[in-house]
């Protein structure tokens, strides 16, 4: 059993980790100002502080671990507008501020090698091990939520959104750009859209988030 003090300590050398193991983009490059300059008001998710960084990769991901780290790749901000960009993010930040990502994460580190390694250990907390910390980068990518999660996180996104002064259409807009990858995006595609097979489908997602948001009065953009 692994307690939710341990799990954030452990999520935060986690990060650092992969942090360390891949290719971040510097405070000069036109990644890293633009995703600054969209998340500059998105400080926080219900108290957990929020973080953001920009992988330098072909590869096409997005993910948020515990502890409000939120690592975006390089080539998925070219496939997507600020718009849709923003959607995405608001999605990942709900699964932080929901708890979402730590059940997933502690569900997926049950079922990894990590939590033979992480249980031999005493009580007292450790610096983990290079090879344990490279158990846990498979936790990371194989921690899945529910289509109940996905819909509070949609929710919880759109919300989100609205308080920190953007258009909540970006969320359907994100969504309407999903759809038409998943048709014909191809082989570097196939990986990140995976993790949507289990989500509820885009046109029930597309067609409540246009609701809300033609709801609330906002005008698509």
């Amino acid at each position: 059993m692994i307690s939710d003090e341990d799990l954030a300590e452990y999520a935060q050398q986690q990060v650092a980790y992969m942090d360390k193991n891949n290719r971040i983009c510097n405070a000069q490059s036109a990644y890293t100002k633009r995703l600054n300059r969209l998340t500059r008001s998105m400080t926080d998710a219900d108290g957990i502080p929020l973080n953001f960084k920009v992988y330098q990769t072909n590869e096409i991901n997005a993910f948020a671990c515990p502890d409000g780290s939120i690592r975006v790749y390089s080539a998925l901000m070219d496939a997507l507008s600020d718009n849709e960009l923003i959607g995405v993010l608001g999605h990942e930040i709900g699964h932080v501020a929901l708890r979402h990502t730590k059940q997933a994460w502690k569900s997926a580190l049950r079922r990894s090698a990590a939590s033979e390694a992480l249980a031999a250990m005493s009580d007292t907390y450790y610096a983990l091990s290079e090879s344990v910390l490279g158990e846990l980068s498979s936790v990371v990518f194989s921690a899945r939520h529910s289509r109940s999660q996905e819909t509070e996180a949609d929710d919880y996104g759109y919300t989100f959104l609205k308080e920190n002064g953007r258009n909540p259409w970006a969320m359907a807009i994100a969504f309407e750009k999903m759809k038409k990858l998943s048709k014909s995006g191809g082989s570097r595609w196939a990986k990140y859209l995976k993790a949507f097979s289990s989500h509820p489908d885009f046109d029930s997602r597309i067609h409540r988030m246009s609701e809300r948001a033609k709801d609330d009065g906002y005008q698509r953009p």
